[in-house]
């Protein structure tokens, strides 16, 4: 049995021949940095534990990048490369430094590690209530094949290692203080092979079932915390056609959280939705009632340009249709304010709905795009389709700041929220309500044409997160 001081001498011999057994296996590397680029957005602050001789944290291209690994020579190997990246002698089990990351790089280091669970209690140093960490680690169905390729020399010997299940690492997170976010099966052929590999990495690895037989497993997680803290608000309403609801939008949302501003995005109405806006905005002048025209069209157009003016720290939608109920908002408020999520979304599908309320077709199709997403974004959402929706706005600038990733790709704006929020991994929860008949005017979706608007950008977003 090795000890830590054996595993340490280990590392820093292999620093020597690191490069090339790197270049030996540069497929399997390119990869695994390909996935870290999605996951991590650049120009943000990251920590690597573990991080060699520092190529991966300079992929990421980090806006501060700090790598710890408890070998000298990789560290010195480090400084010598990357000059513009700050590199740290230290131990996992022993985090020296207090600084918080936004994200935490663990990058095939659970297998070396001596006390996991230290480690993880350790990342609470680094963490501040946003922080997501990334952890890579080797599935343990691949255990005997990579023994056999170490034995013939395709892979680096190692010292004894640790085989965790996921149920393994959710279990010491837990225990920690953390929760997972989402969870990926990627890597079914870690060779080049032309188009073999192409099939087995792009398209099997990402089938249900087959994917479980992947090399590599990629953990999201966060840090778990209940305590409270107060926002302001800004719940935007975008309207068409919507004059009988306006004032109801008003009356009918509950006081909560330090302020609420109302956000009434008005959108080429033909019953004069506009100046019911204006006359309700004189109405109840004692409230903070903003008043816009939008300069282009869609529901997604409304959003942005609606979030673009929005001064509150938390910004919520409302349709105006009030099929939510504005009642239920504190709801979605209280999830957010008390951490349990990031991304608040509606659920409309649990509770029995009124008889008008939801077409049958309209019903079927929001199951089926729930279960569809669910298995495109790695985190399980049962109502897509509900148009409230509740996100921090530093969490949304970010989302804006990256939206060049999927290009203005959705007229309608749930699916630009969603992809963005799982892009930026932000913990997805639903709240269910009870969905409730129309009051006034009628439904502007179109079941069959925003259908297959709705099928292609599920298939976009497919090749876009999934099939990377």
């Amino acid at each position: 049995m090795h000890t830590k001081e054996d595993i340490k001498s280990y590392f820093n011999k292999l620093s020597v021949s690191r490069i090339n057994w790197k270049k030996r296996n540069s497929f399997y590397h390119k990869m695994l940095e390909k996935y870290y680029k999605f996951y991590i957005p650049s120009n943000s602050n990251v920590l690597e534990i573990g991080c060699g001789t520092g190529e991966l944290l300079s992929i990421v291209k980090p806006k501060t990048g700090v790598g710890i690994d408890f070998s000298e020579k990789m560290i010195e190997i480090a400084k010598q490369k990357f000059t513009e990246l700050n590199f740290i002698v230290g131990d996992a089990e022993n985090i020296k430094t207090t600084e918080k990351f936004d994200h935490v790089i663990i990058s095939d280091l659970l297998t070396s590690l001596w006390d996991v669970q230290q480690s993880f209690s350790e990342l609470k140093k680094v963490c501040h209530r946003k922080t997501k960490i990334v952890i890579s680690t080797y599935n343990t169905l691949w255990e005997p094949i990579l023994k056999i390729a170490e034995f013939l020399g395709l892979k680096s010997k190692q010292p004894n290692q640790n085989w965790l299940s996921i149920n393994d690492i959710k279990n010491l997170l837990e225990i920690e203080g953390f929760e997972i976010v989402k969870k990926e099966y990627k890597i079914l052929l870690p060779i080049y092979i032309p188009v073999i590999g192409f099939i087995y990495n792009r398209i099997l690895s990402n089938v249900p079932v087959v994917n479980k037989l992947c090399l590599v497993r990629f953990i999201i997680a966060r840090p778990v915390e209940v305590t409270r803290k107060e926002y302001s608000v800004s719940v935007l309403v975008p309207a068409r056609n919507e004059r009988g609801n306006i004032e109801n939008a008003i009356l009918r949302t509950p006081k909560f959280g330090k302020s609420i501003e109302y956000i009434f995005v008005e959108g080429n109405s033909q019953d004069n939705t506009w100046e019911e806006i204006i006359r309700i905005k004189e109405k109840y002048k004692d409230l903070n009632i903003v008043a816009l025209k939008q300069t282009g069209k869609g529901k997604g157009n409304a959003v942005r340009e609606g979030f673009d003016v929005a001064t509150g720290e938390m910004l919520m939608i409302l349709d105006a249709d009030l099929t939510t109920p504005p009642e239920d908002l504190p709801k979605f408020y209280n999830a957010l304010a008390e951490n349990r999520g990031e991304f608040i979304n509606g659920c409309r599908l649990v509770y029995p709905m009124e008889k008008q309320a939801m077409r049958f077709l309209n019903l079927l199709g929001n199951l089926f795009f729930g279960a569809f997403l669910s298995y495109i974004l790695g985190q399980r959402l049962k109502d897509t389709l509900c148009g409230t929706k509740v996100l921090l706005k530093k969490d949304y600038e970010i989302i804006k700041n990256n939206r060049s990733y999927f290009g203005d790709f959705d007229p309608f704006g749930d699916f630009d929220l969603i992809f963005g929020a799982a892009k930026q991994n932000l913990k997805i929860v639903e709240i269910i309500v009870r969905y409730k008949d129309r009051q006034y005017g009628s439904t502007q979706i179109s079941r069959f044409k925003h259908g297959m608007i709705l099928l292609r950008m599920s298939f976009f977003a497919t090749k876009k997160i999934k099939f990377i």
